[in-house]
């Protein structure tokens, strides 16, 4: 899978982000799309292979729109610099946990696994299922193909402390104040463009999947 022309494309269009520039050349914007496909649906068929929930998804449904919804932002650049996509039982919404996976030229490629920003209801049973069950949940973070592609938690808009509810000084407060349950992987521009970067991407998400398995658990 050749993934050079996305790169390229989406270099420039971060120096060209304007609407005039894309329409003048949208057919690269069209093949680097194709591609971009093309790769989602390898990827999805070999992620499959270890989680039977994708089975039945399709790609093209599965890949986010490069129109960004400036409305409420300050950046009112009209398109994302990169592709993203993403992968769960109920599609690319992500409302249950799942899986990730962005293209974004300098070295901001990643793979994310886990749930983003569940509801609170949903983040209070997740949280429930750490306090009653931390040693399987470290248990995963111990696992050597775990531990060779993610250290620990996103950490981003998590709480100072552990929740009301639950003691400041709970051993597993730093799990307990996040908000997201997410693990992320970057990769390098080079890794990328190797030929063997689906494959990289496949299998770091395989060993990500115990921790989808464990969120699952909290839903059941």
């Amino acid at each position: 899978m050749e993934f050079t022309p996305i790169l390229k494309f989406l270099k420039d269009l971060a120096k060209h982000n304007d609407r005039d520039w894309f329409e003048k050349n949208k057919s690269r914007y069209v093949e680097a799309r194709e591609y971009f496909e093309q790769a989602v649906g390898t990827l999805l068929n070999d992620m499959i292979k270890f989680d039977a929930s994708l089975a039945g998804l399709e790609p093209k449904k599965l890949i986010f729109r490069i129109y960004r919804d400036v409305r409420f932002s300050k950046d009112k650049k009209p398109y994302k610099n990169n592709f993203g996509a993403g992968f769960s039982a109920s599609g690319k919404g992500l409302g249950m946990p799942g899986y990730y996976f962005q293209v974004q030229p300098g070295g901001e490629s990643f793979v994310a696994i886990g749930f983003f920003q569940p509801e609170p209801e949903i983040l209070a049973r997740v949280r429930q299922e750490i306090d009653y069950n931390a040693a399987a949940l470290e248990k995963i973070f111990r696992d050597k193909k775990f531990k060779a592609n993610f250290e620990k938690f996103w950490e981003e808009g998590a709480l100072k402390n552990a929740p009301k509810g639950y003691p400041k000084d709970h051993p597993h407060a730093d799990w307990l104040r996040l908000k997201s349950f997410i693990v992320i992987r970057n990769f390098s521009d080079a890794e990328v463009a190797d030929k063997k970067f689906l494959k990289q991407v496949a299998d770091t998400l395989k060993s990500g999947k115990p921790l989808n398995d464990f969120l699952k658990e909290a839903l059941a």
